[in-house]
């Protein structure tokens, strides 16, 4: 009943999603102009979150607008401004809001949710504690006053957490860990094999035990370490029931009801499994599986449910049991095993005991036996939270230099003062490396944290250190950077690596390297499949190493140009891979454009092109259409008939001839072909006939749509993982000489009037250009044109004045 910010941490499943509708009903009751973000850690989250207020909100009120944001800044403005719930991962919010002096919408958040607090202290830590210390500092600075809601798990830090977004003595309520609406029964198992696959095959029997002990007929969820302990647990079930001569005793329907059912999964493994009553949820299933599976096991059809500890933040489902075969899994990156975050153990533990059917939950962890201690103490005992912020400070350090929050190296400490990390400095210094506690201390550790963070973005180029080496600000590669929301080590290897000379294979290669793609998961025994896929590429260099992220994201995508199918966890990472593509290949260009050279910069275009049609440029354009492969495409180009525009202008009988499909498959591509942009251009050089050397000229493009009917929406891209907005990219440049005098990004709708500057040549006589039109989502639909200018020499008086 106030507005005061609360912090309220519980066990997971204690009702806190409902307690934050609570403080949305209130803000719409007090401030019905509001505007509430819910931030959630996980995209499976906010999707879930998404589908049920919609729903539940529209029942409530027409004027309650739910939406998601995307991650791409301009649709995501649009929908900020449209709606007044706003639901984000941390990294979009953080995207949208660090430019927040120039967004009003930003400012005028009354209600800030942070949903599952406690990460703050796990991967991705350090984002949740940017944008939760931006809204304070922004309502600080601005009229309009932000009520911050968090929302975690118990915690044994909670005061420090209560402190840093404002939240009084009055308002934090931490609960106990034991404190649930339904008891939870803690069973903790140890298993003395050190040998990592044998342990997980001797648990195999105590599972089925406690299945049946413990929830012999109600339902129940199994958590296993990955996809192949998940097919392997889920087999071991229904081998062990059919032994028990009850192979149906999971099944709580007649095969025949459920036959329906299991005919639609694609997955012949799952199916099998299904038909036993044991589903399977794991993140390579396809998402009509997913779903499919989840109904069952909701409405009680299969009674156990076997997830992969990846899935455990995106399965929205309860059970009477919940059984933790092992905490253990494989970590490519330092080849080894390593014991699951508490965090996840928690979550998975929050989904034992259902509303209203089970007075008691229970949770079986199993575990190696010299772990068993640990997991007594923290499963019964508040989490301790510490911030990592110290560790990745560069990127949210440089794009508060860009935005002018930090001038300065002082306006730097006194950034970091409104941190998490600032608050549990002193309280526990050892963690954070601190020989003492005072204020003196405190002072010294923080001007030589800054300092070291500022030494690494001027040697990467991302900023420049002026006036007595105080004052600080933005350089083209870290505007860049923060624009595209990339790391200064990713800019800084662009702008090492890419030079006047580099092709498409260079950029490929470059982007291959980027940071983004170090966190790529490498799993137990994946060496062997990307050897495999390594056959099947065009590109491979002697010195590739099977066991580094990044060469796996160089083979993932050249797989994806390649249109090769993958399965499993590979197409997942695939999907991990392309998201980043795009913006990656964006801020490529800008650094090539920045040094001025042409040919790399139409190459880094075309991988665009390339990664969001799955074609190589040597590929056919008519790949783009629907149902076209390459014996197709071979007996259109032995017709003669080699793009999209060839495709169009043919009469239809002889397309029909030629191409020999169904009325609907026809239909098909004749909607893509619509879309397919047909774009006129018509150039003028202002005073054309007055271009004097060294002055600056302008171009001005006209630029007209000929499609007909709607042409707003996605590009068509079915091999691409979201949907991708369409861009252009107007050049103007010399091929000859390899040097790009001008650039601009172009979002074209139907028209469109664009003016493009740059530098006339220093020398008198003929000058060659060439205007390339290009665009980023669409391969064969680029247009260039060659003009020339007659170059005079500079008039006296522009001499003199000089």
């Amino acid at each position: 009943n106030t507005s005061d910010n609360p912090l309220l941490a519980a066990p997971a499943g204690s009702g806190k999603t409902v307690c934050a509708e609570f403080a949305m009903l209130r803000m719409f009751n007090e401030r019905p102009d509001g505007r509430c973000v819910y931030i959630a850690p996980y995209n499976e989250t906010v999707e879930h979150r998404l589908a049920d207020w919609t729903r539940r909100f529209a029942a409530v009120s027409d004027r309650v607008k739910v939406a998601a944001l995307t991650g791409e800044t301009s649709a995501d403005l649009k929908i900020l401004e449209r709606n007044n719930v706003i639901l984000s991962t941390p990294v979009n919010w953080d995207i949208l809001s660090r430019r927040w002096k120039q967004r009003k919408n930003v400012q005028n958040v009354a209600l800030f949710i942070v949903d599952e607090m406690h990460l703050v202290g796990g991967e991705m830590g350090p984002v949740i504690e940017v944008i939760t210390s931006r809204m304070r500092y922004i309502s600080s600075q601005t009229e309009n006053e932000t009520r911050i809601v968090a929302l975690c798990t118990s915690v044994a830090n909670a005061k420090d957490l209560g402190d840093w977004i404002g939240a009084s003595s009055h308002s934090l309520y931490n609960f106990h860990p034991n404190v649930r609406p339904i008891p939870l029964e803690i069973h903790i198992q140890g298993t003395d094999i050190p040998h990592y696959a044998s342990r997980m095959l001797a648990m195999s029997k105590p599972m089925y035990s406690a299945l049946t002990n413990h929830s012999a007929t109600k339902p129940v969820m199994i958590y296993t370490a990955d996809r192949k302990h998940c097919r392997i647990t889920a087999f071991d079930i229904i081998a062990y029931a059919s032994v028990e001569e009850s192979p149906d005793r999971f099944l709580h329907c007649s095969k025949e009801d459920i036959e329906p059912y299991t005919a639609k999964l694609k997955d012949k493994t799952l199916r099998e499994a299904v038909q036993g009553g044991v589903g399977m949820v794991h993140e390579g299933m396809v998402q009509s599986d997913r779903d499919l599976v989840l109904h069952l096991y909701r409405s009680n059809a299969i009674q156990v449910l076997v997830v992969a500890k990846s899935a455990a933040w995106s399965v929205f489902a309860s059970a009477h049991l919940v059984i933790v075969m092992g905490t253990e899994s494989y970590d490519g990156k330092e080849h080894r095993y390593i014991q699951y975050p508490i965090t996840d153990v928690l979550q998975m533990m929050g989904h034992a005991g259902r509303y209203g059917e089970d007075a008691v939950g229970k949770a079986v962890i199993m575990c190696h036996t010299p772990n068993k201690e640990i997991y007594k103490k923290f499963l019964h005992e508040p989490v301790p939270v510490e911030s990592h912020l110290d560790h990745f400070m560069h990127d949210h350090m440089s794009a508060e230099i860009v935005t002018k929050v930090i001038e300065n190296k002082q306006d730097a400490v006194d950034w970091i003062t409104w941190t998490l990390f600032y608050r549990r400095l002193t309280q526990n210094p050892n963690y954070y490396n601190m020989t003492g506690t005072t204020h003196r201390h405190t002072s010294d550790h923080l001007s030589e944290l800054v300092e070291t963070v500022v030494k690494d973005l001027e040697q990467s180029k991302s900023i420049s250190v002026e006036d007595d080496e105080n004052d600080l600000s933005a350089l083209n590669l870290g505007m860049i950077a923060a624009y595209y929301y990339i790391r200064y080590t990713t800019i800084e290897l662009f702008n090492s690596s890419l030079k006047e000379k580099t092709k498409i294979k260079g950029v490929i290669e470059i982007l291959s390297n980027a940071s983004e793609y170090a966190g790529l998961p490498m799993r137990h025994g994946e060496e062997k499949a990307l050897r495999q896929l390594a056959a099947h590429v065009p590109i491979t260099t002697a010195s590739m190493k099977y066991t580094d992220p990044h060469t796996k994201a160089f083979l993932l995508l050249q797989a994806h140009f390649s249109r090769l199918n993958l399965a499993g966890d590979l197409a997942l990472d695939q999907r991990t891979v392309l998201n980043d593509t795009i913006r990656l290949v964006q801020a490529m260009v800008d650094v090539i454009s920045s040094s001025g050279w042409l040919k790399p910069a139409l190459a880094a275009m075309e991988v665009a092109q390339m990664a969001v049609q799955g074609l190589w440029d040597s590929s056919s354009n008519l790949m783009q259409l629907p149902h076209f492969d390459k014996e197709l495409c071979d007996k259109c180009a032995a017709a003669e008939i080699e793009t999209v525009f060839d495709l169009m202008d043919m009469e239809d009988a002889d397309r029909n001839k030629l191409l020999a499909l169904s009325d609907a498959k026809m239909g098909q591509i004749a909607a893509v072909c619509n879309k397919y942009p047909n774009v006129t251009l018509e150039y003028e050089v202002v005073d054309k006939d007055e271009v004097e050397a060294g002055e600056q000229v302008q171009l001005v493009v006209k630029l007209e749509r000929e499609n007909e009917g709607d042409v707003g929406g996605a590009v068509h891209a079915p091999h691409y993982p979201k949907d991708k907005e369409e861009g252009w990219w107007l050049v103007v440049g010399d091929p000859a000489t390899n040097t790009l005098a001008s650039i601009k990004r172009v979002n074209l709708q139907r028209k469109a009037t664009v003016k493009l500057d740059f530098t006339a040549p220093e020398q008198v006589g003929k000058a060659n250009f060439t205007l390339f039109f290009m665009c980023d989502s669409w391969a064969g639909c680029d247009q260039e044109y060659e003009f020339d200018l007659d170059v005079k020499e500079a008039s006296e008086e522009e001499e003199d004045d000089e």
